[in-house]
């Protein structure tokens, strides 16, 4: 398994490309502000070819690159349809004086726009990807798992010592709890969690460490054990 990454941008969101190994096919996975010319490089050093480009949600710094990234590869991008319209409005994923900084940015869809659906199985560069569907940061926030590696794309679920927050548009607090007990306390606890900001975790490191993770715990039932 080949995974690499960057920040990318003033937002410092996590990039990742993913393949079996270097010399074969990968998909993307968020590729946000300015992040094209960090994922060229990454394709050059691994020798890697992309098939799709994945989108966790559609937040601004999530999908910045999207377009550019899948024109010039002309792959398709992947995204939740609750979170589809931002990717032509990224505005509407902001409010206040943060959605009139963004007002006068223009964005566009990529020409092939597929949407995800939650327990789907993507089959995609030799890969098997679980999608699931874990709203409250956005309507349409998803996550990747590699399920064979134990490996979890979170994009802004869950941080290091944090989780995503849900006070913008389609954001809810009791939501991103329900999602946290109902997609991430149920994994074993060596499941590596890659995050859309900051550094790697675990589930198992959360788990013990997180408060959020820790309140979220009642939400998981008593058949959870948690």
């Amino acid at each position: 398994m080949l995974i690499a990454g960057f920040p990318a941008g003033a937002f410092q969101t996590n990039c990742y490309v993913v393949a079996p190994a270097a010399g074969e096919e990968c998909v993307i996975v968020d590729p946000g502000q300015d992040a094209t010319e960090g994922v060229d490089e990454l394709l050059r050093e691994h020798r890697l070819k992309p098939v799709a480009v994945l989108l966790t949600h559609g937040h601004l710094d999530h999908v910045w690159s999207v377009a550019p990234v899948c024109g010039a590869r002309d792959v398709p991008a992947w995204i939740h349809p609750d979170d589809r319209h931002l990717l032509s409005d990224p505005a509407a994923g902001w409010s206040g004086t943060s959605a009139s900084m963004f007002g006068g940015l223009t964005l566009s869809e990529p020409d092939d726009v597929r949407e995800l659906s939650d327990g789907a199985v993507l089959q995609l560069a030799g890969l098997e990807l679980v999608v699931d569907h874990t709203p409250g940061h956005t309507k349409g926030s998803v996550t990747f798992r590699l399920p064979v590696d134990e490996i979890m794309f979170a994009g802004d679920l869950l941080f290091a010592g944090s989780i995503g927050r849900s006070d913008l548009p389609g954001g809810d607090y009791a939501t991103i709890l329900r999602s946290l007990a109902t997609k991430c306390l149920p994994l074993p606890d060596d499941t590596v969690v890659l995050p859309g900001h900051g550094p790697q975790t675990t589930i198992g490191r959360e788990r013990a460490t997180n408060p959020y993770l820790k309140e979220a715990a009642p939400h998981a039932g008593p058949t959870r054990g948690i």
